[in-house]
């Protein structure tokens, strides 16, 4: 079983106790309990090894100094779902020869995760990177850079010569900042082919060419480098998409933020598409994202990864004890809080040491101070809204201030301009 926060309430425990001498198939007996429960999706497992006691063939075995060969008694508990539970016990049971094994009913509190996954800080960069890589070319026109990006909702790609060096990298930002595209790809890319032909018309009207307004020098990762270092340099820039060269400079790989979480989390991530009800909407409520994706104020990171990750989105929200929003955490936060500190090492937080960083919590990793708006609220009004503060998130709450749902700016636009 993926370790998540939603483990069940009731759940089964399993105990085994066996002899420290039992052996399966040439391995100590433990051991290959451990491998069997881990392989049939157990969450975690415990041995304990006892200091005295005697079984079946009432002998009793001790720890004391002069008797340290004797077959101590062990312990082996796993508590997952019942059926996670039934499923291992069935791959377990023949292996105990002579022992007791038991299954019982225990009711979980509190499940929580002490680390996440330590990231693979010396994972080769070449198998994590994406391999097929959309370019762009200098001389190309900015309206050919922005027509490339609406097909591909890539926002962020590499500008590269004839002989794939990276030149630089040109993102829907730098577009925005130096060109005369109006708004980000996320939010274009809902608009109807009516209004981007109109765009797009507008952009062949100008004589800037991709070289003009890329950023450049390109902030790039050797094809040699470990992703331990290459996910602390997009932390140190901020950036969400890294350009991996060879040694020569030529361009062989990027590497994204999502890459990075991919492999803290160990999963696949998920992308849930909503799409808003079609005909005449007028509230908020009736757009909002209807699943939402919030953690709880104590939320340790792994948690926060897992959330983030299931969700699909960019953004959680942070609620309180009584379910009022009262921050945000960004995908950008969390891989920021994956970089160790410089005098720990790359990543050196993430393999077990003294102070991890999952001990940070939702309430230190997010940005306070969330924009809301009652469920009845008009969109128009909630468009002007985060306009005027510039706000790309509005929490939608009931009239007792509990969190409904999440509006962006790309559902919000999508249902100002449909119907």
């Amino acid at each position: 079983m993926t370790p998540d926060m939603s483990i069940q309430k009731n759940a089964k425990r399993i105990c085994i106790y066996i002899g420290e001498s039992d052996h399966w198939r040439g391995k100590p007996l433990y051991a290959a309990i451990l491998e069997t429960l881990k392989a049939n999706g157990i969450a975690g497992a415990t041995v304990t090894r006892g200091v005295a006691g005697f079984g079946a063939h009432s002998r009793i075995h001790t720890a004391a100094i002069l008797r340290l060969s004797e077959d101590l008694p062990l312990r082996i508990e796993a508590i997952d779902s019942p059926e996670n539970a039934t499923k291992a016990l069935e791959a377990i049971t023949p292996m105990v020869r002579e022992g007791l094994v038991t299954l019982e009913d225990v009711q979980v509190v509190r499940y929580t995760h002490r680390y996440l996954n330590p990231l693979p800080a010396d994972k080769p960069i070449t198998e994590v990177m994406t391999h097929e890589v959309v370019t762009l070319n200098p001389e190309m026109s900015i309206a050919q850079a922005w027509e490339r990006m609406l097909e591909t909702s890539i926002k962020a790609m590499p500008v590269i010569d004839e002989s794939q060096h990276v030149l630089g990298m040109l993102t829907d930002e730098d577009l925005i900042d130096r060109a005369s595209v109006q708004q980000h790809l996320s939010i274009a890319a809902k608009l109807d082919q009516t209004t981007i032909d109109e765009q797009l018309a507008v952009l062949r009207t100008t004589p800037l060419k991709v070289a003009d307004v890329m950023s450049t020098p390109a902030i790039t990762a050797r094809i040699g480098e470990p992703l331990g270092v290459a996910a602390a340099r997009m932390g140190k820039h901020e950036i969400k998409r890294l350009p991996v060269v060879d040694n020569s400079g030529r361009l062989v790989g990027v590497v994204s933020r999502v890459d990075v979480l991919r492999q803290v989390m160990g999963v696949e991530t998920k992308t849930k598409k909503f799409q808003p009800p079609t005909g005449a909407m007028v509230t908020v409520q009736q757009v909002m994202y209807p699943e939402i994706p919030s953690v709880p104020i104590d939320a340790d990171l792994a948690t926060i990864v897992a959330a983030l990750v299931e969700s699909g989105l960019r953004r959680l929200i942070v609620v309180d004890a009584q379910n009022h929003p009262i921050g945000l955490i960004s995908d950008s936060d969390v891989v920021s809080r994956i970089q160790p500190r410089e005098r720990h090492g790359v990543l050196g937080a993430l393999r077990g040491g003294p102070a991890p960083t999952s001990n940070i919590t939702a309430e230190e990793l997010m940005s306070p101070g969330v924009l809301t708006a009652e469920a009845e609220m008009p969109l128009v009004e909630a468009a002007k809204q985060m306009l005027a503060l510039q706000r790309k998130w509005l929490v939608v709450v009931d009239q007792h201030g509990k969190t409904l749902g999440l509006v962006d700016r790309q559902i919000l636009l999508k249902a100002l301009t449909s119907g």
